[in-house]
């Protein structure tokens, strides 16, 4: 995120996307749902009619796959009617010209034909988003799980730098992570091609600070794999080994059944998670870890806020803190590495992290301190970009509309998009253990509009197949007015009908996120 949590609430205009934030995001949503009753204006633009819709002064409901469409539509009218920011164009961005011509041809009319959104509203929208004084723009995975995702996220990036709501309170874009620490896992260098603070593990000198550091020499400079493509190496049988951290790929990954086929090769997996999921249950090893309620360290949250988190209750069995289980196999396997505690841990990540140098295990005793801080004096930086950016100037993407890798037809007519609901957490693997939770939602659902419902001569409740290329399910139908005719939503929390052996595997080709938000199926009366 480019700004804070609580800042969203002093913007004029909140434009959120690709984002259920009332299920998904329960508490920042609060923000946001506060905002509006301060007479804050808000935009949604989502293909379901989610809880958010009914807080916001203009909700556009386009097809599914069609962001770039509509974000581009929104740039072509605020660049002819002279909405834009040139100030800030001409100062603090490049790239404006190449931009300006590619989204000649985005007229209201022309962005109407591929998105389904009116032009009227595209009209509205843009005047709105560029007039306003400040405007935040929030997003999520419906934006960042498709085959153009990345692209979704630069055209995201362009609308915000043209109408200059970047690098200032009330503005920004802000991507909303899926889960508590996702932020400071990526931080941490929990990504193939970098160390941590985002430094390239090809780059000599960032080497040569790791090797002194910790005291070794030869630290490889070749990037390892996303996950995604792990699991097509094990399919054929050239990647041998996995060791799976708080994950479970069996129920989250797409295609499942390919997936479960990649695993079933695989001579060796090891999962340490704290409960037997799906994945662990097929594990030749599983090692029992530590809740976050069951240790010390520290979250760094959606907003780059590194914040302490402390022990409340002692752990069962064998448990072991995942650090301590690293470093005892680090250990066996002869590089030693000994810790007396996870402070100890975080004064070596200052030593390595440049943006988390300034941050102390005791500034952070009393409340948390947002990234970057380079230096014990330095305050933090709630937001970035307020006088440069990274590389300098901001640069301008010129984006044309993809559509999605696979769209209905005869066989398959309807589009399936997937995502969370309010009482289940990604997999289910500590929601489940949940009987209240459970009893507010036991099982999987189809929601269906009820223009298709009728069509199809179905009733709410009863059971159904989905087929896809890929797989089968079967769960009870739900006719909900939040559904857009021609399209199913499917949570993708239960196992026993899991979404995901319907989803497509096919990859952003710059971030490897496969297209888990669309593709084509179709519905029948069970069997």
């Amino acid at each position: 995120m480019t700004n804070t949590i609580a800042d969203i609430e002093t913007a004029d205009v909140i434009l959120v996307t690709g984002s259920n934030t009332t299920e998904n995001h329960p508490v920042l949503s609060t923000f946001i749902k506060r905002a509006t009753l301060k007479g804050k204006t808000l935009i949604v633009i989502d293909p379901r009619k989610i809880k958010l819709t009914e807080y916001a002064k203009k909700w556009l409901r386009p097809n599914l796959g069609t962001d770039i469409a509509w974000i581009n539509g929104l740039m072509h009218v605020i660049i002819e009617e002279d909405l834009y920011d040139k100030e800030f164009i001409q100062n603090r961005t490049e790239g404006f010209e190449q931009i300006k011509e590619t989204i000649k041809k985005y007229t209201p009319a022309h962005v109407e034909g591929i998105t389904g959104i009116p032009a009227s509203d595209i009209i509205e929208t843009a005047r709105l988003f560029a007039k306003a004084d400040k405007a935040s723009i929030c997003y999520c995975m419906g934006i960042t799980q498709h085959t153009c995702g990345t692209d979704n996220v630069k055209s995201l990036a362009n609308l915000s730098m043209l109408c200059g709501h970047l690098g200032k309170a009330g503005g920004g874009v802000n991507p909303l992570r899926g889960q508590n620490n996702v932020q400071g896992a990526c931080d941490m260098g929990g990504l193939p091609n970098v160390f941590t603070a985002y430094q390239k593990v090809d780059d000599p000198g960032v080497i040569k600070k790791y090797e002194t550091v910790w005291g070794v020499t030869g630290l490889s400079n070749k990037p390892g794999l996303p996950v995604t493509e792990m699991i097509h190496k094990a399919e054929k049988g050239d990647f041998k080994s996995l060791y799976i951290i708080g994950e479970n790929p069996l129920v989250s990954d797409p295609d499942l059944n390919h997936a479960e086929k990649a695993f079933k090769n695989l001579d060796f997996l090891v999962v340490q998670d704290i409960f037997l999921t799906e994945t662990a249950q097929i594990a030749d090893v599983v090692l029992p870890a530590f809740c976050f309620a069951e240790k010390n360290g520290t979250f760094s949250n959606t907003e780059r806020r590194v914040q302490r988190v402390r022990k409340a209750v002692e752990a069962p069995g064998f448990a072991r803190e995942d650090w301590e289980i690293t470093c005892k196999i680090a250990t066996r396997m002869g590089i030693p590495m000994h810790y007396a505690n996870a402070g100890e841990i975080f004064e070596e990540i200052r030593k390595v992290t440049p943006s988390y140098a300034g941050i102390t295990w005791n500034r952070i005793e009393n409340g948390g301190i947002h990234w970057p801080c380079p230096t014990v004096d330095h305050p933090g930086t709630p937001i970035l970009h307020t006088a440069q950016f990274t590389r300098g100037k901001g640069l301008f993407h010129a984006i044309e509309h993809q559509p999605p890798a696979e769209l209905p037809d005869a066989e398959y007519p309807f589009m399936l998009t997937t995502g969370r609901i309010l009482y289940h957490y990604h997999t289910g693997s500590m929601t489940m253990k949940s009987e209240g939770l459970n009893r507010m939602s036991p099982e999987c659902f189809v929601e269906i509009s009820p223009n298709d419902a009728a069509r199809l001569d179905m009733s709410n409740g009863e059971t159904v197949d989905v087929f896809s290329r890929r797989g089968k399910i079967k769960a009870k139908l739900a006719i909900s007015s939040k559904a857009v005719d021609g399209t199913i939503f499917i949570p993708f929390h239960f196992a026993q009908a899991a979404a995901n052996r319907l989803t497509n595997a096919k990859l952003d080709p710059v971030s490897k996120i496969p297209e888990l938000k669309v593709c084509a199926i179709t519905i029948q009366k069970a069997a």
